[in-house]
């Protein structure tokens, strides 16, 4: 299957942004992708950089606009659309939430980010409410989406440090894991710690291939956006999306500065190759890993 995650840089011109990521899912799919993936948040500039109320009525309902114009982006390309939306639930309850649009522009699915952060220049949980551990209809908030693609496991940024949301997915059947993310430098770092955070950030998400044996896709923004409080300071997004195959292999690397849709062949046969000669599901010992539902074991 081929398939694409798209990295773009943002401005404060919603609709030159939206055109843009419609432009980038075009070329796509113009290379055969039927499954596109959209960088977190794509619709603005990140505004979690600093807390703002006014910063609220970026939110939108789902189903709303958003979710329309994609679905209608995804019938008429013939793929499968994942975009990334600031979600109003309900009044002073909102959501970083991903959506998955089919291939006839039905809404197959939802995720709302589990992990939330709250550090210098990304004040998340100002604005996001954690996705619920549990739906109604008893599925666990760590659920694949179903698609005529296949099983997709979604998760958002933050969660991309956490082994087990990864696991959790794999779990539950996700044939693959994608990561819509926002993540990039203080400027104030050294080229050192620069270069470790980064390399931190491409080796964890591998790590999560190799460990559940399935390919995992991730997109991140690239471009300078400012502080907010016109300081020197602000975000440096580092790009490198990539795709890796279930050995953690890369099958597409993009670099730090380039907007692009970046396209792989996934070969969905090679996770069953894979997890056959590194069966670590079937050696694992559920038995023994109870204090993993602590804070900390004293």
């Amino acid at each position: 299957m081929r398939v694409a995650v798209i990295q773009q840089a943002n401005s404060d011109d919603l609709a030159a942004n939206m055109a843009r990521s419609e432009a980038l899912v075009r070329d796509a799919a113009a290379q055969g992708a039927e499954l596109v993936m959209l960088q977190e948040l794509h619709r603005s500039l990140y505004f979690c950089q600093r807390e703002d109320t006014h910063c609220f009525d970026l939110a939108e309902t789902i189903p709303g606009p958003s979710t329309e114009r994609l679905g209608a982006l995804a019938r008429e390309l013939g793929i499968v659309l994942v975009g990334s939306l600031f979600e109003k639930r309900a009044t002073g309850l909102y959501h970083n939430t991903a959506v998955v649009m089919e291939r006839d522009g039905s809404l197959a699915g939802t995720y709302r980010k589990m992990h939330i952060p709250d550090d210098p220049g990304f004040y998340e949980k100002f604005y996001f409410t954690p996705g619920d551990a549990d739906f109604n209809d008893g599925r666990s908030g760590f659920s694949p989406i179903q698609t005529s693609v296949g099983k997709l496991g979604l998760l958002i940024c933050w969660d991309q440090w956490y082994p087990e949301a990864a696991r959790l997915m794999a779990l539950a059947g996700a044939e693959i894991l994608l990561y819509p993310t926002a993540i990039g430098w203080d400027l104030n770092d050294d080229d050192a710690e620069k270069e470790r955070q980064r390399d931190a950030w491409i080796t964890v998400q591998r790590a999560h291939a190799i460990a559940n044996g399935v390919p995992v896709i991730v997109a991140n923004r690239t471009g300078y956006e400012a502080a907010p409080d016109g300081s020197d300071d602000g975000v440096q997004f580092w790009g490198n999306s990539f795709i890796a195959g279930p050995q953690g292999e890369f099958l597409a690397h993009a670099d730090a500065d380039s907007e692009l849709a970046l396209v792989a062949d996934i070969d969905m046969k090679r996770s069953e190759a894979v997890r056959r000669i590194w069966p670590y599901l079937r050696d694992r010992r559920v038995d023994a890993y109870g204090d993993l539902l602590k804070r900390y074991r004293d």
